[in-house]
């Protein structure tokens, strides 16, 4: 047996106790000091969820050292050259890409993530293949081989994915965009969107699709985002991607509206997929979040948004947590437990 103390992260927020640990399940949790010395002290949190990815690009590294930091030359489809290089990509070449990025996840505490997967049903296929190594739970979002709306192929990729992760409406024509989104949300299927990115976008026409979250919201409004928590619609947002393109995350205000924020490192080709990253950012550019705050956004919010078996520290169950220095935020201790 063993024991683990510090703070410990809840739904409520952070409280000060202790965890011991016995054949990987949690035999008792405390308030007080365990009998016999922790082996480490921390905050104690349940593994992370990277709620926005885009791992099927980490290849790209491999081949360009300085990409471009212009937003619509690098990743707008069809042409941005993320795109240009995934078309040109053997299959070994990104299923390898995407291994090395989910073997980074996991030992970086890591338990899930939701990646807005390129190129259609082979697209799918790729990154399925390189998970079958793997124990980590992936929400996949397909997207259409074009910025087309085709019947056939959407039923093909909801039967084989989650939903669909798309790029955002100024990539579209609306009628075909609104299709995808009818089609998908028919099937009860997952539908996200990036949305204001690069400049502002209509929130009539986003949220007329009825999204279940979007992504960065880089440009919104103060009263687009009033608008987004009316509909209770969770925000992804990816500061160092936003940073890589000389664009500044919009968390203050989202914060201050009140919409439900989550974080997502984005592409794996910019920004390793890291969340902690993600935070440590957060905490030294916006003081004003809390550390229950910041750890909640990569923990429960995101299995609350997309309807999983929220985490539970205490007796009897399996020890899926990790143990953080206060300081730095590092992993100091992982426990054995795989899964969520």
């Amino acid at each position: 047996m063993y024991c683990v103390s510090g703070e410990i992260l809840s739904e409520k927020g952070l409280e000060k106790g202790y965890i011991c640990v016995e054949n990987n399940i949690i035999v008792k949790v405390g308030k007080e000091n365990p009998s016999g010395k922790p082996i480490v002290k921390g905050y104690i949190t349940p593994s992370f969820f990277n709620a926005h990815t885009h791992l099927g690009d980490f290849f790209v590294t491999k081949k360009i050292k300085n990409l471009p930091r212009d937003l619509e030359k690098l990743v707008a489809p069809p042409d941005g050259l993320k795109h240009r290089l995934l078309s040109e990509a053997s299959d070994e070449e990104i299923i390898n890409g995407i291994k090395s990025s989910l073997d980074f996840m996991i030992k970086n505490s890591t338990s899930l993530f939701c990646d807005f997967r390129e190129g259609g049903l082979k697209g799918i296929d790729l990154i399925k293949r390189a998970l079958e190594d793997f124990q980590i739970k992936g929400i996949l979002l397909s997207r259409p081989s074009s910025l087309t709306y085709d019947k056939n192929e959407l039923d093909m990729l909801l039967k084989e994915s989650n939903g669909v992760g798309l790029s955002s409406i100024s990539d579209w024509d609306y009628e075909e965009i609104r299709k995808v989104a009818r089609h998908t949300k028919k099937r009860n299927k997952i539908f996200a969107l990036h949305a204001s990115e690069r400049y502002r976008e209509n929130i009539d026409l986003i949220l007329d699709l009825k999204p279940d979250f979007l992504v960065h919201m880089v440009h919104a409004t103060k009263s687009d985002l009033e608008r987004i928590k009316e509909e209770n619609i969770p925000v992804v947002v990816c500061p160092r991607s936003n940073v890589f393109f000389n664009l500044k995350p919009n968390v203050k205000l989202i914060r201050e509206v009140g919409v439900k924020m989550l974080l997502g490192t984005d592409n794996a080709m910019i920004s390793m997929p890291d969340v902690l990253e993600e935070i440590r950012w957060l905490r030294e550019h916006f003081r004003d979040f809390t550390i229950e705050e910041l750890l909640s956004m990569v923990t429960y919010l995101p299995r609350e948004m997309f309807k999983l078996q929220l985490p539970k520290l205490e007796e009897g169950s399996k020890a899926d947590f990790v143990v953080l220095d206060t300081k730095y935020l590092k992993p100091i201790f992982v426990s054995s437990a795989k899964g969520s």
